[in-house]
């Protein structure tokens, strides 16, 4: 058995659904299977993600929003409880191998690291092998990598031809080839679950070259196009509508949310965002074309035919590239402003390892047409979402037919457990089972035109709201982390979806007792699966949350060589403050790097070369501030570092000073400097000593470029004084992990 999770993608993205980026070989799973063009997830990815491997509703998970939003409230612990087990944990007692390979994003940031708690990995939630990363996403090129229960360096480089879709592939024919040469007949289940198409957006350029020109018709024609090819091959009814551009004001809306009017744009910004459409899909073919070579070894080693491969898309695609797209994704998240120069020099380089790229709001709503936004939202757009279902020995009457009928994520694992008849155990592990929310959809194998057995789902996210109930829905007005609360106050909107598939027409002035009806159902499930209480607080209010971590914070953090990488969340934090770094060295020719966080796009790095101490801050990867020593390392014991005095900050959370490079007592270097004021990454990239892991933080040297020439004995990062953390910015940051 195979799931196929991919991240971010609407269901007007793959021509398989009718739209325009070409994924052969999600057609050729369709051919042999279904497509299900009413089926739905919640609008982040966490949440599905939990419910797609448990069968139960993401608040009875603890996933009302991604893992980094955890408080304390049981609807959103981020961590599933034991009595709702996964699909590993049931098929692992039935004698399958489970294997999960990618994504898992299922584990709290707190716990991310070599400190925290194994609980939540794949390895503690019925998976016995795993190689992928933890959070919710990862450069491409220079990847986040976790081996079981361990952080490991990427395998090769880029420039020796690495990419993180085929390398995950690779270690799925390698697990799965593991299996079949000691005991042929052993079933097994994979979860395979690649980075794409999530943020960052990077593929080989021979791949995104091929979509040249392909969408320079601008995203609003793009939706006209697709509308028409899902109506030509029956996948939305013939009355469906295209839904407007910006459906909720802007007070509803925020304006990072906002869609720009193909025709207000300039002949730059068109450029610009036609190349970030092509990187996307280049992104995307590169992808099925690795997930390609699985499906051939399946099929050559005599598997594909009795497998049982369940695509999906954990939510529609992502709005976080704000209106105006980025080459450098973090500076959005730091409240940078985008700089259009910079972006347009960059436009040959997007895709590569030298952008983190994201394309804007408008093909985010291209690619869920016909529906309203995108991911985060509670509206078609962040909820609807493609499904394929492949089992060629048993659908050979039905590949490559299609399905409407109703359901959700929910119902994924009954409907697997249905397949292979497992029925769902009373225990694991001495834990007894909730029941499972889910039903299982094998009765739509046989019949195009039974009715749905999944009637009534409800749906929370960040504060907005809905409820879909026998062909109709209702949607709360209320913007996603907006702070507003006053929930009682807000007016919903009413759709008959059965026949108004992209929510075009407000029905609730003609039918308002279809609307308390349906409001009250949405009360009763929330009050049943642990929706209450709501909340829509910011992200500053959200993040000043006290949350448990590994050790207690600290003015004074030691770190070692020969050690794994130190996430950022639970590494030092010198945000908008002074600090130090000193290191202590016995050296006869040094030369490396001695500490290095973060990478090109923002961080740190103190490091030896041509004989001279060097350290460069990479301003959100628009400036390196670099500082060389004025006279070459001697020979001996060494204690040198950096000390940066903060003297005040412009704007705010930029912390502006001074920065002193010393070796011994004596000031080597120093100069003016200034600090970004949110994370360094979102996800990886994380602090290490001895070598700077992944993608390099100074343009001086390549990675990892370890430490020669004597030994580091430990470096101390001082942070004593006044601690600044800004929340807003780490709300943003925390939204694009999904």
């Amino acid at each position: 058995m195979l799931y196929l999770v991919w991240d971010d993608t609407g269901i007007a993205t793959w021509d398989t659904f009718g739209g325009l980026v070409q994924t052969p070989n999600m057609t050729r799973l369709a051919n042999s299977g279904l497509r299900f063009t009413n089926w739905h997830t919640t609008a982040l990815c966490s949440p599905t993600r939990s419910s797609l491997l448990t069968g139960r509703n993401a608040h009875s998970n603890g996933m009302a929003c991604i893992v980094e939003g955890a408080n304390g409230f049981p609807g959103l612990s981020a961590v599933i409880p034991p009595e709702n087990g996964t699909l590993a944990e049931i098929l692992l007692e039935h004698g399958y191998s489970t294997l999960c390979i990618g994504k898992w994003h299922l584990t709290p940031e707190t716990e991310s690291s070599m400190a925290g708690s194994r609980r939540t990995w794949p390895t503690s939630r019925g998976f016995e092998r795993y190689y992928g990363f933890l959070g919710g996403e990862t450069n491409q090129w220079f990847p986040d990598l976790t081996y079981d229960q361990h952080f490991i360096e990427q395998p090769y480089t880029p420039q020796q031809g690495y990419h993180l879709s085929k390398d995950l592939a690779d270690r799925a024919i390698e697990f799965i080839r593991d299996i079949r040469q000691v005991d042929p007949d052993k079933p097994w289940f994979c979860y395979f679950a690649p980075g794409a198409n999530h943020a960052p957006h990077h593929a080989p350029k021979e791949w995104i070259d091929q979509y040249q020109g392909a969408f320079d018709m601008g995203y609003e024609r793009y939706r006209e196009i697709v509308l028409d090819r899902m109506k030509e091959r029956g996948l939305v009814p013939d009355g469906t509508r295209l839904s407007p551009i910006n459906p909720w004001p802007a007070d509803v809306i925020a304006p990072g949310d906002q869609v720009k009017p193909w025709d207000s744009l300039t002949e730059d910004e068109r450029r610009l965002f036609c190349r970030m459409a092509e990187v996307f899909a280049g992104f995307c073919a590169y992808t099925d074309h690795q997930i390609g070579r699985l499906l051939d070894y399946l099929e050559e080693s005599g598997q594909l035919d009795n497998t049982i491969v369940v695509v999906v898309s954990d939510n529609g695609a992502s709005g976080e590239g704000s209106p105006d797209g980025s080459v450098n994704e973090n500076k959005f998240f730091n409240g940078w402003p985008e700089d259009p120069a910079e972006n347009l020099a960059k436009l040959d380089q997007l895709g590569g390892p030298d952008t983190y790229n994201h394309y804007p709001t408008g093909w985010a709503w291209a690619f869920n047409t016909p529906y309203k936004m995108f991911k985060r939202y509670t509206l078609e757009g962040g909820i609807a979402d493609p499904l394929i279902i492949s089992w060629p020995a048993r659908m050979k009457d039905v590949g490559g037919q299609v399905r409407d009928q109703y359901h959700h994520a929910i119902d994924i694992v009954p409907t697997v457990l249905d397949l292979v008849g497992v029925e769902p155990p009373g225990q694991i592990k001495g834990h007894t089972q909730s029941p499972m929310h889910g039903t299982s959809m094998a009765y739509t194998f046989t019949s195009s035109h039974a009715p749905s057995r999944r009637t009534t789902q409800y749906y929370a996210m960040l504060g907005t709201r809905a409820l879909y109930h026998d062909g109709w829905k209702v949607v709360a007005r209320h913007g996603a982390l907006s702070g507003k609360g006053d929930f009682m106050a807000d007016s919903w909107e009413l759709y008959h979806v059965a026949e108004d598939r992209a929510e075009t027409r407000d029905l609730a002035a003609e039918h308002p007792d279809k609307v308390r009806q349906l409001v009250g159902i949405w009360f009763a499930e929330a009050g049943a699966n642990g929706v209450f209480p709501l909340d829509d607080r910011t992200s500053r209010e959200q993040l000043a949350l006290p949350r448990p971590l590994p050790a207690k914070p600290r003015d004074v953090y030691v770190y070692y060589p020969g050690t794994s990488d130190v996430p950022e969340g639970v590494a030092v934090n010198i945000r908008n403050r002074s600090y130090s770094i000193t290191a202590k060295l016995d050296a006869h020719s040094p030369d490396g790097v001695i500490f290095a966080q973060g990478s090109r796009f923002g961080g740190h790095t103190l490091f030896v070369k041509d004989g001279a101490l060097r350290y460069c801050y990479n301003f959100l990867g628009a400036e390196e501030q670099v500082f060389v020593s004025d006279r070459p390392l001697a020979a001996g014991a060494l204690s040198l570092g950096v000390e940066f005095a903060k003297e005040g900050e412009e704007p705010e959370g930029v912390a502006r000073g001074r920065l002193r490079l010393f070796v011994g007592d004596q000031v080597v270097a120093e100069g003016p400097m200034r600090t970004q004021p949110g994370k360094f990454a979102l996800a990886g990239e994380g602090l290490c000593v001895g070598r700077d892991s992944a993608d390099p933080v100074s343009s001086d040297y390549s990675a990892p470029f370890p430490f020669t020439g004597g030994t580091i004995n430990k470096v101390t990062v001082n942070v004593s004084g006044e601690h600044y953390v800004d929340h807003d910015l780490e709300g943003l940051a925390m939204l694009a992990r999904d």
